[in-house]
């Protein structure tokens, strides 16, 4: 299947829309960014669980008619198709004539969105004169959807409730029914009805203020403002992807399994074209759809095109909206492991596609150095946990993460520490305090992992150690992935430390466990689970950075001074200062060597 953003059927074409000038633009420029915002704020404030109002797991948007998008609140990437192709699905099997006002569409159909069947979205259409105009639109993650509670899963039926798009909301009356479905497929209904609650509270916000918006400056004054901004964005895509030399580029990578045939590699190698101000991602040869659960759906095969493409030409320009993809198109054969079918398991759906989006940087770096990244963890390294609170007998699910790791380095500096992988954005880990206060764990530890990022010209960021003790008897679940394909580095970089994952069973030392496989284990108190995030690649070769630069990282505790002395070739002597004599004289042998060669 292949798809590009044609500007013929862009909101733009709509001859009878008046275009306003540069002030009014810039006003429905501000408003639709505050209305996302807006959305997103009330979420947060209304949602039951810390995945969503800490975590920040989850998306708003607006969508044009046509569900184009208009502009989304800052989450995860990896959302902006998979909420799109959710309101075109949503309007396809309705129509515009089976819409009406109040109604509110929902499906958490993980081959609509993308995802997994954990995402609920929420859609409201917007009415102007009559009208339909536009969508408001809020995907979020609940925490339990029905299915099993851990270990792995083979089709999409052992992962829970499926709905398939239907309307939550028909004119303003809730359908009954269907909350009844839901309430008796979770485990725990109270929260999950508190939820759905958030997320309407979410599209209701943006339908009113969106609507606040139509009625001050008219439906035509709106549209024609939108069309405006996202001509813009397309006029920058286009101009940035001129300045990218015209050729093919291609990479590979590799994910350690599919979660049932362990140690057997899952390959990903992507081909991009680029021809004049156009540019095509070529997904063709990534793997074929597996038997575990690290699918996702033919959405989340366009968000990776689109989020590598984005970064790499117009990522500081808000909203982002549809016009930032016409010049981008993508090639997503049916049945890969980012474009996979029914009844292919979802559940771990995000994991492979942060590598598929390190992959496209990879394959530009022999175009456009200046613009790419080195590989990063790109694992959300999460524990999944049950049991029985011991306070009040209750049963509890929780989670630990997401836990932050180190990003690439760039041609100009160092990568980001700590930070969340690429599939998760905006997201944050959650705090230690409430993970305390809510369940009968113990953070003892997260800190930086020191010598974890790659060594490069630019170091790659730190990866974190998170080390958890649990406090009563808790089933713990972990599913990551990158132990074996470490975050590479590029133009000479190293690459840095890969994902880890051990357990410590009646105060035992830290065992490996398999491939990063932690499956329904029970946990006594006093066990000890220890999560390694990975760090960054480097750029550049080592021996070029700065000895002053290396000197810093060895007092941060970044770098060891063995590390330092060992890639870096530099000398930092036992009072913690830099040896400039030793220094040149170990860095010496490798500058002749690189002129001879």
């Amino acid at each position: 299947m292949t798809t590009s953003m044609d500007s013929a059927d862009a909101l733009s074409a709509e001859q009878d829309i008046p275009r306003p000038d540069a002030v009014l633009t810039e006003i429905v420029r501000n408003g639709v960014l505050a209305v996302t915002e807006e959305m997103k704020t009330n979420l947060m404030r209304t949602a039951y669980n810390m995945i969503i109002y800490e975590a920040l797991d989850f998306t708003v948007g607006l969508f044009t008619a046509r569900g184009e998008t208009i502009s989304i609140g800052i989450g995860l990437p990896s959302f902006i198709r998979g909420m799109a192709n959710t309101v075109r699905e949503k309007l396809a099997k309705y129509g515009v004539e089976g819409i009406a006002p109040g109604d509110i569409l929902v499906t958490n159909d993980a081959y609509i969105t993308g995802s997994h069947l954990n995402h609920f979205t929420f859609s409201q259409p917007i009415f102007s004169g009559g009208q339909l105009t536009a969508w408001a639109c809020c995907m979020a993650h609940w925490p339990d959807v029905g299915g099993s509670l851990g270990g792995p899963t083979s089709d999409i039926f052992s992962e829970g409730l499926q709905i398939p798009i239907l309307k939550y909301s028909q004119a303003g009356r809730i359908n009954g029914d269907l909350v009844d479905i839901i309430k008796a497929n979770v485990r725990l209904p109270d929260r999950a009805m508190g939820d759905l609650r958030a997320q309407i509270v979410a599209v209701t916000t943006g339908t009113k203020r969106f609507t606040e918006l139509l009625d001050r400056y008219g439906r035509g004054n709106v549209l024609g403002a939108i069309a405006n901004i996202m001509d813009r964005s397309e006029a920058a895509a286009r101009a940035r992807t001129l300045s990218i030399p015209d050729g093919v580029y291609e990479a590979e990578s590799f994910m350690d399994d599919d979660g049932l045939q362990i140690g057997k590699p899952v390959p990903i190698k992507v081909r991009v074209l680029k021809r004049g101000d156009e540019l095509t991602v070529d997904l063709s040869e990534v793997s074929p759809q597996v038997q575990g659960f690290f699918n996702s759906g033919p959405s989340t095969g366009y968000s990776c095109a689109q989020v590598a493409y984005k970064c790499l030409t117009s990522p500081t320009d808000y909203p982002i909206n549809e016009g930032s993809f016409r010049p981008l198109k993508v090639i997503v054969p049916s049945g890969t492991v980012v474009s996979a079918v029914k009844p292919a398991a979802m559940r771990k759906w995000m994991t492979f596609p942060m590598t598929v989006v390190d992959t496209i940087f990879k394959a530009m770096v022999a175009a456009i150095p200046e613009r790419t990244i080195a590989a990063h963890h790109a694992d959300l390294v999460i524990t999944l946990f049950h049991g029985i609170a011991p306070v009040d007998g209750k049963f509890f699910i929780g989670f630990i993460g997401p836990t932050g790791g180190g990003w690439g380095a760039k041609h100009n500096g160092d990568g980001m520490s700590g930070v969340v992988c690429s599939n998760d954005g905006d997201t944050h880990n959650s705090p230690c305090e409430q993970l305390e206060a809510k369940y009968p764990i113990l953070i003892e530890r997260h800190a930086l992992r020191p010598d974890s990022g790659g060594a490069g010209r630019f170091r790659g960021g730190l990866g974190t150690e998170v080390v958890v003790q649990a406090r009563s008897t808790i089933a713990v679940d972990i599913q990551a992935d990158r132990m074996q394909c470490a975050p590479w580095g590029l133009e000479g970089g190293l690459a840095g430390l890969p994902n880890d994952v051990r357990v410590s069973m009646r105060g035992e030392h830290g065992q490996e466990t398999l491939a990063g496989k932690i499956r329904s284990q029970r946990l006594r108190a006093g066990d000890r689970l220890y999560l390694r995030a990975g760090g960054g690649g480097g750029f550049g070769p080592p021996e070029e950075r700065d000895p002053m630069a290396v000197l810093r990282d060895v007092r941060h505790g970044y770098v060891s001074a063995g590390a330092a002395r060992e890639h870096y070739r530099v000398v930092v002597d036992d009072a913690g200062k830099l040896d400039e004599v030793a220094t040149v004289a170990l860095r010496t042998p490798s500058r002749q060597c690189r002129d001879e060669a």
